[in-house]
């Protein structure tokens, strides 16, 4: 499945969360989903995003590690479902956009934890979330800088 529909897939899960197991387990398959993009990139993406596509894979999977691994189901492992990734800029400004959806959710179950493991589990998983949308936001910043450089230059008027 692409990269774009599955993160899509990934925003609707989260929103549809009620309880902080269902959202833990969310911001779990979001990261998840976003070590496989970053992985994605890092192999086979523009070559100009190649150092920052592994840095966000292991941002995330920072991001898996610091939460309990939901008991899922292989099927219903959205980051195991990719199999196509054909637009890097339309599927890193949605990556993005679910990566500052995991911080929302992370800092309500922060504030609500019962437990203080909960609590610093939200805390760590809060900042891979945010770096590894600094790293999607560089790989933007590169896009956008590659598609610029290519285009030809206009002569004065």
């Amino acid at each position: 499945m692409d990269a774009v529909r599955l993160i899509l897939a990934s925003r609707r899960g989260l929103a549809g969360s009620d309880d902080a197991t269902a959202i833990l387990t969310e911001v779990w398959q979001a990261q998840a989903l976003a070590q496989a993009i970053g992985s994605r990139l890092a192999v086979s993406g523009p070559p100009e995003l190649r150092g920052e596509a592994l840095g966000l894979t292991e941002l995330a999977g920072r991001g898996c590690g610091v939460l309990d691994t939901p008991d899922l189901e292989p099927d219903d492992l959205l980051a195991a479902q990719l199999t196509e990734l054909s637009d890097a800029r339309r599927t890193l400004l949605s990556l993005g956009g679910l990566l500052g959806e995991v911080g929302i959710a992370l800092v309500g179950v922060a504030g609500s934890a019962v437990d203080e493991r909960t609590y610093w589990q939200c805390v760590e998983a809060i900042d891979a979330a945010d770096e590894s949308r600094d790293r999607v936001r560089e790989m933007l910043r590169k896009l956008a800088a590659r598609d610029e450089s290519a285009l030809p230059e206009r002569e004065p008027g």
